[in-house]
């Protein structure tokens, strides 16, 4: 019984199996065809509804905040770029200032400097003019008593010669004369 039961169903089976076979493709059929528009209609403009209601808004949103973030960062961007600007001309601003107020120094200490340089200058000038008139001073005198000393020797000399050649004691006085006129000639 069990077989026979299960052939029936086997046989069943086949037989609407080749009927299936016998038929067209089911979106082919005329018979359902236009059931099958009206469902495709229907989740079409399901799909259609879903998409544009609830997927695209999401979309439109998602790239909306991402320009809205690129241009808030693009803004901060631009904000800091006017204030990185700001700085660098402070910057260079003080840096200037620095450099002006650096040669204003250079140039006072340079002045005050060359001030006090000529100022020791002229002392030392003045102290060496000082010495090198009493050094003129003293050669003055060394030279009058050196050539005080020259007369007295040339005269004594002279005397010295003539006796010697002569073999006559010379008169003095005539010698220092002689002596005189040929050192002033």
């Amino acid at each position: 019984m069990a077989q026979g039961l299960g052939d029936a169903k086997g046989t069943t089976a086949h037989t609407e199996a080749d009927a299936a076979h016998g038929r067209a493709f089911p979106p082919f059929q005329k018979e359902t065809f236009a059931s099958q528009l009206v469902s495709l209609l229907i989740a079409f403009v399901a799909l259609y509804l879903i998409v544009s209601k609830i997927a695209l808004p999401k979309v439109g949103g998602t790239i909306e905040a991402r320009q809205k973030r690129i241009e808030d960062d693009f803004a901060e961007a631009q904000k800091l770029k006017g204030q990185s600007d700001e700085a660098l001309k402070a910057y260079e601003t003080a840096l200037a200032q620095a450099r002006a107020k650096a040669q204003a120094i250079g140039a006072e200490t340079r002045e005050r400097l060359n001030a006090a340089a000529d100022a020791e200058r002229k002392a030392l000038e003045e102290r060496l003019a000082v010495k090198l008139a009493e050094a003129e001073k003293t050669i003055a005198a060394t030279r009058e008593s050196a050539m005080s000393n020259v007369q007295g020797i040339a005269t004594d000399a002279a005397a010295a010669i003539v006796q010697q050649l002569a073999g006559l004691s010379p008169d003095s006085k005539a010698v220092g004369n002689a002596v005189s006129a040929s050192l002033k000639g």
